[in-house]
């Protein structure tokens, strides 16, 4: 997984929603970072840590290639305008869902 800075990562995101437009998926996950680069031991001597300012850690994949990066609370404003704004310039190939008329329902009930 690489690491990337925000304005670096959505670029690549960009890349990758053009590699996958005609075929493919971009799965993106959200989560609350602390900046724990091991994880919480079950037992035993539990660490305390603080984390020093809420982050959030964004993730993107098209199944072969992994990105993310970690934005911290003083750009998210900046941030989630540029990533609003490029979801949707490339969300438009979504499929319609199709809609059953009540009638066939009713119909199909009697």
């Amino acid at each position: 997984m690489v690491l990337l800075e925000n304005d670096a990562f959505l670029t690549e995101l960009t890349r990758l929603f053009q590699k996958c437009r005609t075929s493919g998926s971009v799965v993106i996950t959200l989560k609350k970072y602390d900046g724990r680069t091991k994880p919480v031991p079950r037992k035993g001597h539990p660490e305390t840590f603080e984390p020093a300012d809420n982050k959030c850690l964004f993730r993107a994949s098209d199944g072969k290639r992994k990105i993310s990066t970690v934005v911290s609370s003083k750009e998210v404003i900046k941030f989630q305008m540029a990533y609003s704004n490029l979801l949707r310039a490339h969300m438009d190939g979504l499929k319609k869902k199709d809609k059953k008329s009540k009638s066939k329902k009713s119909k199909a009930t009697q």
